[in-house]
């Protein structure tokens, strides 16, 4: 039943938004910043971990980590790892000589912060069935493995964004990989927000952080690089935040039947 749920998850999640996208752009020549586009794309991952919830394996939503209530120091961690994943990446652009330290532009950051908050509801969609559906159950008992998994299958879930003309690459053969590492590592960050929290909630903030104010500091700072070079700053920054949490004790090991356990036990640990 485990391994029909994903398949059905992934069938609507792939089968809805790969369509939709190459249709509503090529076909009736939409935007991509559409939200007749986005919202639909953004809300396939949490209408098929619905689905499977409600009418495959008929689990419930006990274990879906919907509850708000969590730790306030999870919730700033949400909220602010983005900023500090940011400024890795300013750091690693003036290392290389590829920035000159002027933080000038991003005089708005202040109100996108606040911002982050508000389009939780937005990135709930994507983060229900991600990390909260597919990353618990991908390769039971083995957290840390299912978790790159799960950040491959989300990241190769974008690809279509970038021969639609709204991820722009120089050079897509070198820049795809760099992309899915992004993925693979941001997911790394989104894990362990839900492990120790138990709140799709949090993962949802930290999510929104990485599309509004990550994108807004790579676009007003660095916008004179090369798509090549932002993204491996992107994944410099995302690495000094992410890997280390990848050693944490809540991606301990544990029975492959104890996916609740892995959520209970993750919250005690440090």
């Amino acid at each position: 039943m485990r391994v029909k749920g994903i398949a059905v998850y992934l069938l609507i999640s792939f089968g809805v938004v790969w369509p939709y996208l190459f249709v509503a752009r090529l076909g009736l020549g939409w935007s991509l910043v559409n939200p007749l586009v986005q919202l639909p794309v953004a809300f396939a991952p949490a209408i098929g971990a619905f689905v499977v919830r409600k009418w495959v394996t008929r689990e419930g939503f006990a274990t879906a980590g919907l509850r708000w209530r969590a730790p306030g120091k999870l919730w700033a961690g949400a909220w602010l790892a983005p900023l500090g994943a940011s400024l890795m990446m300013l750091a690693c652009a003036w290392v290389a000589g590829w920035w000159r330290l002027d933080l000038g532009p991003v005089g708005g950051l202040a109100f996108l912060l606040v911002i982050q908050f508000v389009l939780i509801p937005v990135y709930f969609g994507e983060e229900f069935g991600w990390t909260s559906f597919l990353w618990p159950r991908l390769v039971p008992g083995r957290p840390r493995l299912s978790l790159l998994v799960t950040g491959l299958i989300w990241a190769v879930w974008h690809y279509p964004l970038a021969f639609l003309g709204y991820a722009e690459f120089d050079n897509r053969l070198l820049a795809l990989p760099l992309w899915t590492v992004m993925f693979l590592l941001f997911e790394v960050l989104l894990g362990w927000l839900y492990a120790r929290s138990g709140s799709v909630w949090v993962t949802s903030l930290a999510h929104s952080g990485n599309n509004v104010v990550m994108s807004m500091i790579t676009e007003e700072l660095l916008g004179d690089l090369t798509s090549l070079q932002v993204l491996l700053c992107t994944d410099l920054g995302l690495a000094v935040i992410c890997l280390p949490l990848l050693r944490s004790g809540v991606f301990a090991r544990v029975p492959a039947d104890d996916r609740d356990g892995l959520l209970e036990r993750s919250t005690a640990q440090p």
